[in-house]
């Protein structure tokens, strides 16, 4: 059956390119403007389509750069994707066949490329510093982990309902990968299904908020570079900051780039030099949508009945049978 299924998808997908494509007129194409002259990027996205690519380059492409795939090598990533995703399915669930329909919207994923880390060249995350390897790690892990969990605060702020960060809320997940941009004269507003937040970003140069004041998606302050949507975004919380980052240094800076009138290139740098050796940047597509892909209602703040009964299941455990 997971033979079958990829055959059928295979032959309905076709093969996205592997780089950036530059939105310079060279096919036909220019991206919309608004009526206020902006570029337009309005709209409902998704990154269903980049499910299951690996953030570092696969061992087993050492030595080449993310041009050097071609377009068969990654066809055959697909494939061998889409085999573990099918593979996977069943046990994703508490019982056998319980899956909730929405876990599966990722399934046939068209990969946009083999790899996500665009800068370096070699699709490796640099080295950490001397000192962020000696860095105690914040806390609260994942439930997915083996705890301990013995209050709300030994479990990640994803599992309380409280926020995935930046860049986290973008990052291809399981299910709830819809986001909106909405833009009026002077900001862009991004609304993440998951978990239900929004980024006001202003765009009129106004300076960053004092160090002293801090959230867990960071401020963030935009402009313009030809159709280009810059946001540089400083002053997160610890808890938030991305990969075990110092906050004090975090600077994420996110480029949405419109390569296509249904595309747009997501591209993310991760500057930390507390932390890493070196800045480094990732990548990937955002695929617009139809009324299928949108925000729909996150309602795991309703009581988190999820966290509760992990901390419930905790306390059974320890008490044995």
């Amino acid at each position: 059956m997971a033979a079958l299924a990829v055959m059928v998808w295979l032959t309905a997908v076709p093969v996205a390119a592997q780089a950036p494509v530059a939105a310079d007129g060279a096919t036909g194409w220019t991206a919309a403007r608004t009526p206020w002259g902006d570029p337009d990027l309005q709209g409902t996205f998704t990154n269903n389509n980049e499910n299951g690519i690996p953030l570092e380059r696969p061992d087993d492409f050492e030595a080449l750069r993310l041009e050097d795939v071609t377009p068969e090598e990654l066809a055959r990533l697909r494939a061998e994707r889409e085999v573990r995703r099918v593979e996977v399915a069943p046990r994703l669930g508490v019982l056998p066949g319980s899956n909730p329909i929405h876990w599966f919207e990722h399934f046939g994923a068209a990969n946009s490329r083999a790899w996500l880390v665009v800068d370096p060249t070699d699709g490796r995350i640099p080295p950490l510093t001397p000192d962020a390897q000696k860095r105690p790690r914040a806390p609260g892990g994942s439930s997915f982990g083996n705890g301990p969990f013995n209050s709300p605060s030994d479990f990640s702020l994803y599992d309380r309902c409280i926020s995935r960060g930046i860049p986290g809320s973008m990052m291809p997940a399981i299910y709830g990968n819809a986001y909106e941009i909405v833009q009026s004269p002077g900001y862009v507003t991004i609304l993440y299904e998951m978990i239900h937040e929004a980024r006001v970003i202003p765009l009129d140069g106004r300076p960053a908020l004092s160090p002293s004041i801090r959230s867990y998606m960071g401020d963030a302050r935009g402009r313009w570079e030809g159709d280009t949507l810059v946001v540089e975004t400083t002053n997160f919380k610890e808890a938030a900051a991305y990969r075990g980052a110092n906050a004090d240094r975090l600077r994420l800076v996110e480029r949405f780039t419109p390569v296509s009138a249904d595309t747009l290139e997501w591209a993310v740098t991760i500057d930390d030099p507390t932390t890493w050796t070196a800045a480094w940047t990732f990548a990937m597509h955002l695929t617009r949508g139809g009324p299928e892909v949108q925000p729909f209602e996150y309602a795991c703040h309703e009581g988190n009945y999820g966290l509760e009964n992990m901390l419930r299941a905790a306390r059974a455990e320890e008490q044995g049978p």
